[in-house]
């Protein structure tokens, strides 16, 4: 596929700084006042969705269901663990659900991590078919697309979920793709609509991604061909009120338009690359990983090297549109970061970092990964 002008490519949403871009539009929904439950409705999106579907004049009542009370008013708050059969009967009466609880830190333990979100996914999309919900609105990440080098830019919503099962948060979103492509089978009546954001940036949101512009340098596998695409916190939870209000249905993608070049994110960032070759930067990347010293596996460092823009075409068709650009969510991403640091993902303490990191140079990212490896080799030995 033939690339776009660079004002396409870049996401360029607005006429310059003297012409901000408009509020969207509210979604055209006409059909009668719905009962939703948001699953998760105490995190950083959940709280979000909730806001929004408690103002939205589609929506009669919110259910917000968490494993502790949030913050939001208006709601009727349900606290309990999604995982729990008996989320079936808080349920009842429930038009769409929502369904948000997921474990995404890092730092948890990959098991316990997968077992909450797989299961929770399946005792949500089971309870809600025992109570006659008659839509689950799912959100996994465009991550399942895979990222390779021959992906087209963008990428439709149909096209084949390539990702590779590795014990990382990946393989959770498969197996939950794949509980949301059996349900209305297994459930007829029952249908399921899945959100696959791109890199989503916001308050509170702490991906390996996201951590990838906490390091020194730029990680640049040489050969490779990286293109970001962000996805604000805000436009995801406006894209997921479409899913609730069933505006758009199936699979579908959400992200800012177009993508940014590895190039124009150094410019708009100000940091410089790193280049390394692809056996060294994966070789690294598995070592630290097996070791216990980074939380995601070499896999994930794919998603930093291929494509795997998406196209957003079925949120547009339904009249949605990105409020923010790739430029802006990349400048809210870096000043959200500053002054914290990473390496391959790993966040460094004050001490740790000025030791790994404290050195100029082309080779100090490498350098702080190779001294952790060193430093772990030594504690097995004694």
């Amino acid at each position: 596929m033939s690339s776009p002008p660079s004002d396409v490519r870049s996401g360029l949403t607005g006429g310059g700084p003297d012409q901000p871009v408009p509020e969207p539009a509210p979604p055209a929904y006409g059909g009668r006042p719905l009962t939703v439950a948001v699953t998760g409705a105490a995190g950083v999106l959940g709280e979000r969705v909730t806001a929004r579907l408690t103002a939205s004049p589609a929506v009669r009542k919110v259910l917000a269901i968490d494993d502790r009370r949030g913050e939001a008013t208006g709601v009727q708050w349900r606290v309990l663990d999604v995982r729990d059969p008996a989320v079936a009967e808080r349920l009842r009466g429930v038009d769409v659900v929502v369904h948000l609880a997921m474990d995404l830190n890092m730092e948890s333990d990959p098991r316990a991590r997968s077992a909450y979100n797989v299961r929770g996914a399946q005792t949500v999309l089971t309870a809600a078919a025992a109570a006659g919900v008659h839509r689950v609105v799912l959100c996994t990440s465009a991550m399942v697309y895979g990222a390779l080098p021959d992906n087209e830019v963008p990428l439709a919503e149909e096209s084949e979920l390539r990702a590779t099962e590795e014990a990382s948060l990946v393989g959770d979103l498969l197996e939950i793709e794949r509980l949301a492509h059996r349900a209305p089978r297994a459930h007829p009546g029952l249908q399921v609509t899945v959100l696959r954001p791109a890199v989503v940036v916001g308050p509170g949101v702490d991906t390996v991604l996201t951590r990838h512009f906490e390091a020194p340098r730029l990680l640049v596998v040489a050969g490779s061909r990286p293109c970001w695409q962000f996805c604000h916190l805000d436009d995801l939870a406006r894209a997921l009120e479409y899913a609730a209000l069933g505006l758009v249905e199936g699979e579908v993608t959400v992200g800012c338009d177009g993508w940014l070049e590895q190039e124009q994110v150094e410019e708009l960032s100000g940091i410089r690359r790193m280049e390394l070759p692809a056996s060294l930067a994966l070789g690294t990347a598995a070592r630290l990983h097996r070791l216990g010293l980074t939380p995601a596996p070499a896999g994930d460092l794919a998603y930093t090297m291929y494509p795997w823009v998406v196209s957003g075409s079925r949120l547009h068709e339904a009249g949605w549109r990105p409020r923010y650009s790739n430029e802006e969510v990349l400048a809210e991403l870096l000043a959200q970061v500053a002054g914290k640091h990473a390496v391959a993902g790993r966040r460094l303490g004050g001490k740790e970092a000025a030791t790994s990191l404290g050195a100029a140079g082309a080779t100090v990212a490498l350098v702080g990964t190779a001294a952790l490896v060193r430093r772990a080799r030594k504690r097995r030995r004694y």
